[in-house]
């Protein structure tokens, strides 16, 4: 993400080497948890990392000249932030759509509203409406997702210099000032839990207001602990405050890493916002050049990462969903390719560094017109022509992508069987809620297409099931309806564990919560022990619950999920392991394309293990 620096020595500030390793905590947190989101499942709290370091740089730089009524000069510094986000961005999206015109045709679509919201920084507002959640890591992830904290950080920078110097204006006092920063803050916080919707999270998690609290808290940081006014010399006992209370933010930062889920209610009612105090803490303690804490995050290595951390969270989301959608043996050998996959981003990121941003940053762009004019009148020297040849095709080739992009996604011949599943859902649901539910199919037809006998046909007949998943399970719906008649089904292409206790809930409430219940989560993330025992709790331990295993060895959490499903089954006597996983997995011309979705031969195959699965305990 951008980062914001001290000017040198010469002017009185000094660059807060530390802040480096910050950065390079934060990227590493959003690029383990984008790799394997049950290992750190916290990871993508990287992001208020960066939008602290943000308010806390760009306020402290501006209140020393506002305090002595001078102009901080807000045209030049929307120049520098541009100068320093556009460059690389442009390069990202350039580059990205090059390579979706060219080979990666599944996502040719909505480029154009892509381009045009990223290049005005309003990206995270496109998301809240037409996006995907940031958690649905399977249903049609795009490579554009991570970019929604680029137009919250700038709408940042375009209105907190003109707020800043209105309450300067208002108020006079720092100290005033700070308090309403603080304010802000927390109503931003508060604004989240009141728009957080578990159904679809999108608004409380892109939007700018609902995510203006840690900026808000860096810059009131800024106001109470002003990096210019530290002092290096501090007493034993202050040093070793400041060192302890630095430690126990560090522990608690790392922490919630690893157990605050995005897609937990908690994480919106003041999670979030929690963890946002405690990264300032240790940002505030970081700052501080008395502090051990300050010598420890620099050294090399983060120097290094923190220099590149722009480059390496602009690049690093494409790179992952390409591979991903190239080797199809993600869920096998997660850590193998993660090693890869890091390594490929790493390399992008510093031919980025070395090529774009640094000779960028260093240029003068008040020449660029008279380069411009020089290279149009070169006649016998062609070589600057041969160097620009690449980037210039490069950019026909985006702009055609652009031009060429259709503004809504092509049906595929699965999503039309999906759709058509999910209309038919609604009207057997309607049957099953009256008592009236039949199947057209004959039991010899059923008993002959699906290998089961006829006593076994008999049995299904007298099942009642309730059965919650995804578009797995909307996929092979109309199958299950036909085996078994009373089987209530809520299926949903791209729904996540975090929405099924809300849905198991509803469906226990409206009497529509059999005694046998099929559950099927799993293919677009993770499951939480949190979502999980919900759910088992809401059931009850009267009722039996046949879970499911996921196929999807696209991805990481493959085995994470299929592992959870099988300690869940140790753990609860009426949880029982359906596993289609290993039932499947040597059986590809079961499925679709994806290698996710089971075709019309699979369909068969998966209803017909969850019903014999279903009978060995009739």
């Amino acid at each position: 993400m951008d980062q914001p620096k001290w000017p040198s020595k010469k002017t009185g500030r000094r660059y807060i080497t530390g802040f480096d390793g910050l950065r390079s905590l934060a990227v590493i947190g959003v690029i383990v948890y984008h790799l394997s989101p049950n290992a750190l499942k916290g990871g993508y709290l990287g992001v208020p990392i960066f939008l602290l370091l943000a308010g806390y740089l760009v306020t402290n730089q501006m209140i020393g000249k506002l305090s002595a009524n001078q102009p901080i000069g807000v045209g030049n510094f929307y120049l520098r932030r541009l100068k320093r986000l556009y460059p690389t961005l442009l390069s990202m999206l350039i580059l990205t759509i090059t390579y979706i015109t060219l080979f990666q045709r599944n996502f040719f679509y909505q480029l154009k509203e892509i381009f045009v919201t990223n290049v005005l920084f309003v990206y995270n507002w496109w998301e809240v409406s037409h996006g995907q959640s940031y958690f649905d890591r399977f249903n049609g992830e795009s490579p554009f997702t991570h970019l929604w904290t680029m137009g919250v950080e700038v709408q940042f920078y375009l209105i907190w210099p003109l707020l800043l110097i209105l309450l300067f204006k208002l108020l006079r006092d720092k100290h005033q000032i700070s308090m309403v920063v603080l304010a802000m803050s927390v109503a931003s916080a508060i604004l989240m839990a009141v728009l957080y919707d578990p159904q679809n999270i999108n608004r409380a998690y892109y939007g700018t207001d609902t995510r203006a609290f840690s900026f808000l808290l860096g810059a009131w940081l800024a106001f109470v602990w002003p990096a210019d006014r530290l002092r290096a010399q501090l007493k034993p006992k202050a040093r070793r405050l400041i060192d302890g209370v630095g430690l126990i933010s560090l522990l608690i930062v790392i922490l919630m890493y690893f157990v605050l889920s995005g897609e937990a209610a908690f994480t919106y009612y003041g999670g979030m916002y929690i963890f946002s105090i405690f990264a300032m803490v240790l940002m505030g303690v970081i700052a501080h050049p008395g502090s051990h804490l300050n010598r420890w995050f620099t050294n090399p290595i983060f120097t290094w990462i923190g220099k590149r951390s722009y480059g390496i969270y602009v690049y690093q989301f494409p790179v992952l969903i390409f591979y991903e959608s190239h080797f199809k043996n993600m869920g096998t050998h997660p850590w193998v390719n993660a090693i890869i996959e890091v390594a490929i981003i790493l390399v992008i990121s510093e031919l980025s560094y070395r090529f774009i941003e640094q000779p960028i940053a260093k240029s003068d762009w008040k020449t660029l017109p008279a380069k411009i004019k020089a290279l149009t009148h070169v006649k016998e020297n062609y070589r600057p022509w041969f160097k620009l040849a690449p980037a210039i095709i490069v950019v026909i080739i985006a702009i055609v992508g652009i031009v060429q992009s259709p503004a809504q996604k092509p049906n595929t011949a699965l999503q039309k069987r999906i759709e058509q599943n999910e209309k038919a859902l609604k009207a057997h649901n309607a049957k099953v809620k009256a008592g009236q539910a039949t199947t057209k199919v004959g039991s010899s037809e059923i008993a002959r297409k699906y290998g089961l006998s006829n006593d076994q046909v008999a049995a299904t007949k007298k099942l009642k099931v309730t059965a919650v998943g995804d578009s797995v399970l909307a996929d092979g719906s109309s199958n299950l309806q036909e085996i078994i008649p009373n089987i209530y089904i809520s299926a949903k292409v791209g729904r996540q564990a975090y929405q099924a206790p809300a849905i198991v809930s509803s469906l226990k409430a409206e009497g529509h919560l059999q005694d046998i219940v099929v559950l099927n989560l799993g293919s677009n993330g993770t499951i939480s022990d949190d979502d999980a025992n919900k759910m088992l709790k809401t059931i009850g331990t009267k009722r039996q619950v046949y879970w499911i295993t996921t196929h999807v060895p696209s991805k990481p959490w493959q085995k994470p999920v299929n592992d959870k499903i099988n300690k869940l089954a140790k753990t609860h006597s009426n949880v029982h392991v359906i596993d289609w996983y290993s039932a499947s997995i040597a059986h590809r011309d079961w499925f679709y394309d994806d290698n996710v979705h089971p075709n019309v031969d699979g369909n068969t195959q998966f209803a017909k293990l969850i019903v014999t699965e279903i009978l060995k305990d009739q």
